[in-house]
Order: C-alpha cells, then structure tokens, then sequence
C-alpha cells in the first residue's frame, strides 16, 4: 500500500496528464462522429476543405465553385491534413482538427497554471476551460474560431511567461510569442495579431518591461519569423487575385468588417459580448463575477509587491479587457467572435475556485452562487417533467428523445452541489459542475443536434441524398447559405432569393434539375405551375418539373 502511494506520488504530473485526457476525451471527441454538419458555417468549411483536398490547390480557397477570401486557409490545411491522415472525410474527421485544438488550449492552460502557482491550480484552471459552456460547445464544432483561439491563446502564454522564465530562455519564449501570433493572423487575420499584441503592450507598460520588447534579439527575430509565416500566402494572393482579393480580403472583410456592418450585416450593440459572457461562460460566471465585484467594493486589490500568481491574474485581466473591449468596439459581431477570452476567465475563474477548495476563501459568497444554481437546476428539472403540458404537441415530440437526461443531470447537480456545499466539500462542488457538463457534452451533444435539425435541416439532408443518389443538381429559390446541400449532394447547388413564377419556371426547366423552396413561400400562383412534389419536409419541399 506503501509502495503504491510512492507511485502515485512520483508520477503524479504523469497521472494527472492522463486524468485530464481522460476527461479531455469525454469533453472533446465523445461522439463527435454521431450527427451531421450543421449549417450554415460547418457544412460550408468544411466542403471547402474537402474542395481543397480534391483539387490539390492549398493556396485559393473557393465555396460552390466562387471564390471565397473572407478567411485565410490555417482551418482549411488543418482539415485536410485531418483527411489525409485519416484516409477518409467524415463528420469525426472534420471535427477531429477543433476537438483537438480544444484539448491544446486545455493542456496549455493546465503547464502555464502548474508553473506560475500550482498543480491543483493549472488542473482546476484546465477544466474551468474545457466546461465553460461556448468554449466546449465551439470546440466540438467544425468552424474556424477555435483554431484563432488557439493559436491566440498559445501567444499569449508565452508572451505571459517572458515574466516568469529564466533571462537565458526568455528569447525562446518571445520567437514562440511572435511564431504563434503569425499561425493566429493565418487563422483569422488581423483579430490574430491585434490581440496577442495589443495585451502584450499593455502587460509590458503594466509590468515595466516596455524596453525589453525592443531588444533586437526578440524583436528583430521574432517579426522575421512572424513574416515568414504570415507574408508568403498574402503575397501570392495578392499577385494570383489582385484587386479582387485586395478588395474582398482586406477592405471588406477585415476593415469594412470592423468599422461598419452595412455590407456583412450581424450589427449589434456595444454591449453585445457582456451579455455572451453571462452564458458562454456558464457555469462559472456567477462564482467568479460575485467574488470580483466582492474584491472591488472592498478594494482588496494590490499592484505592488505581487507573487507570481497575482501578477498572472493582473496579466489575465488586462488580456480579458482588452480582447472583450477590441471585439466590443466592432461594428460587426457573431458570439463566436469572443472566443479567445475564455482562457484568460479561465484562469481568473481558476484562481478563485482553487482558493475556495483549497481554503473555503470567499466561500459564504460563492456558496451563495452555488445554491442558487442549484434551485435553478431542480427547478428546470422538475419543469422539464412537464414540458407536455404546456408546449406544442409537435415540440415536445421532438425534445422529447433529450429530456431524459437533461432532467436526471440537472437534479442531480443541483441536489449533489448543494450537500457538497453545505459539508464544506468544496471538491465535491467543482466536480459536480465538471461532471454535469462533461456529461452534456458527450452524451447531449448528439441529441441537442438532432433537435435543431427538426427545424428544417433534417428536410435538406434528405433532399441532399436523394439529388447525389438520382444524379441531379440543385437549385434553392428563396433562401441561401444552407450548406449541408453540397457537402452531402456532392454537387454545387444554385441558391438564389429570388422566388417570382419567371425564376422557378427557369430552375424548373433545367435538365436534371431539382427546386426546394421554403413551404411558406408557396403561394397558389406556384401551385399552378407545372411540377411535382417529390418530397415535402417539415419546413422545406423537393420540386422537379413535370
């Protein structure tokens, strides 16, 4: 038994590695093979990859034969690359590049966390991350923010540890900075280089270290390897598809993007990502915003004479401000775009949990938070139950196949975090809240998919594989950017908004052609005309001319 627990000790950082892999898994890779590609966004990159794959050009990215200069290709190499390996495109496949990615972000924030405090720090840090409900959700979904986030987040790192190495090492951790900020401008353009960098500059006037960015030996090299990561595509776009590229890449999608919304549209206010966080930081957000709001009003704050802990919770917070600021300060904004904050809360959100169950610190107020919680939880259970009672017939069938779990996991939490609480088992609360999302994440995934599929996807993926198996192509009136008709027709399809008799006659007419308008659109002028229904869905019909 001795001998045992010697083990256990000397190759703790090994057992704790692969404990957090084990739940990395469950978190990441559970499942991710069992639903389909979701419009709009992950049918579309994905069948872009899959183009790129096909056609062996890695340089010019194209969506239904156009082309696409919205983003730069890191997403679409690490999706091929993915089917190469594999030998085989699939939903698991596509989705295998963010799952681990997911699973980086989480190991790293664990290696930073366990080398500026402590081990239970950097663990309890890692899982924070991994559970807060948008960082799980995007990393299990085949889009490209999680990839920016990424490469973000392993830039900041060790921009972070410059403060926290030996002088001998630090230029290898400033390259690894300028290296990393490279891979995140050819995940996302500019947001890639404006927020490693802009945190940076405001971490070094903070910390007093303003100079030391300038010395050649870390600046010098570090823009030479920057450029030699960034500039070589850029260049050869710019000569392959000047001025197109210019004027769609730079002007529309990156300045245009930033400054207005007229031409992208996704206008929101300023505000915007406060109220994301409040979600896609769940279920931490109340815990670490109670015990920050706490620390305000009695002004127990310090900047001077810090450990090297607080001195990485100030450097988190100046990257959260100023990512949430940066992206607030846009005229254009999708939830997705925040992702990139969620290491930096984590680890905020990491230092307080890690007090609490080391030491109970702040535990009357986040007690507080736990309880109530957890009346929401049994409540929404005890609802849930009922959901029959009180919903559409149509939409309670079709929630139906996830209520069982989501009632069993949510009274569970709720009942199991506030006897840990009230026991001083404070362990046992962090755990409870893990749990429940781990067990969301891989065993609701799938059926939460499938509910949203019922709103109309489900029609299109059957109209899809009727078109590949009949040979047909596809025409879309009404309605555009449904993706899912390419990736699984293997076609390009023609979508248009345009739906008077004139177009749909013309669509009707063309050889082995097909036409799925929206059900609601169909007026009796369109019913006049000459057509059969081929299949009709749930919120779309398959039309083919007579």
């Amino acid at each position: 038994m001795i001998k045992a627990k010697e083990f256990l000790i000397k190759y703790q950082g090994l057992f704790t590695i692969l404990g957090l892999g084990i739940l990395f898994y469950f978190i990441f890779f559970h499942n991710i093979w069992a639903y389909a590609l979701m419009d709009v966004d992950e049918s579309r990159y994905v069948s872009m990859s899959k183009d790129m794959l096909n056609t062996k050009d890695f340089l010019t990215l194209y969506l239904n034969n156009e082309f696409f200069f919205e983003k730069p290709p890191l997403y679409f190499w690490g999706e091929c690359l993915s089917f190469a390996i594999f030998g085989k495109i699939t939903e698991f496949t596509a989705r295998f590049p963010v799952a681990l990615y997911g699973t980086l972000c989480g190991y790293l924030t664990y290696f930073i966390g366990k080398k500026v405090y402590s081990r239970t720090y950097g663990v309890v840090s890692a899982l924070i991350l991994a559970t807060s409900l948008e960082f799980l959700i995007l990393a299990k979904f085949a889009i490209l923010d999680i990839v920016v986030a990424t490469c973000v987040w392993f830039s900041l790192a060790f921009g972070m540890l410059t403060n926290f190495c030996r002088e001998k090492n630090k230029k290898y951790f400033w390259w690894l900075f300028y290296i990393f900020s490279g891979l995140a401008v050819m995940a996302k353009g500019i947001p890639g280089f404006v927020i490693p960098f802009g945190s940076i500059f405001f971490i070094s006037i903070y910390s007093k270290k303003f100079k030391e960015i300038f010395r050649p030996q870390y600046f010098l090299v570090g823009f030479v390897l920057f450029f030699l990561i960034v500039l070589p595509w850029h260049i050869v776009m710019l000569k392959m598809h000047d001025p197109l590229f210019f004027n769609e890449y730079v002007m529309k999608h990156h300045v245009a993007r930033f400054l207005g919304s007229n031409e992208i549209g996704r206008q929101q206010p300023f505000y915007f990502y406060f109220l994301t966080i409040l979600w896609g930081f769940f279920p931490w957000i109340l815990s670490t915003l109670v015990v920050l709001i706490r620390k305000i009003f009695k002004r127990d704050f310090k900047f001077k004479d810090l450990s090297d802990i607080q001195r990485f919770m100030v450097y988190n917070g100046i990257i959260a401000i100023f990512t949430l600021l940066f992206f607030s300060s846009s005229k254009t904004k999708l939830i997705t775009y925040i992702l990139p904050i969620y290491p930096s809360l984590a680890c905020l959100g990491g230092y307080i949990w890690t007090n609490y169950i080391e030491k109970g610190e702040y535990s009357r107020f986040i007690n507080k938070t736990v309880y109530f919680l957890a009346s929401i939880f049994v409540l929404a259970s005890i609802v849930a139950l009922f959901t029959n009672l009180f919903l559409p017939e149509q939409l309670a069938l079709d929630i139906a196949p996830a209520k069982p779990l989501c009632i069993a996991l949510l009274f569970l939490a709720g009942i199991f975090s506030i006897v840990f609480a009230k026991k001083e088992k404070y362990l046992g609360v962090f755990f409870t809240y893990v749990i429940l999302m781990l067990s969301l994440s891989a065993f609701g995934t799938e059926k939460f998919f499938n509910i949203d599929y019922k709103f109309g996807q489900d029609d299109l993926l059957r109209f899809a594989q009727y078109s590949k198996e009949n040979d047909k192509t596809l025409s879309c009136l009404g309605f555009t950017h449904k993706y899912s008709l390419i990736y699984y027709g293997e076609k390009p399809v023609y979508y248009s908004n345009d739906k008077d008799l004139g177009a749909i006659k013309n669509e009707l007419n063309k050889k082995d052609n097909l036409v799925i308008m929206r059900k609601k659109d169909i007026t009796d002028e369109i019913k006049s005309l000459n057509y059969n229904i081929l299949e009709e869905g749930r919120r779309y019909i398959l039309m083919e001319k007579k």
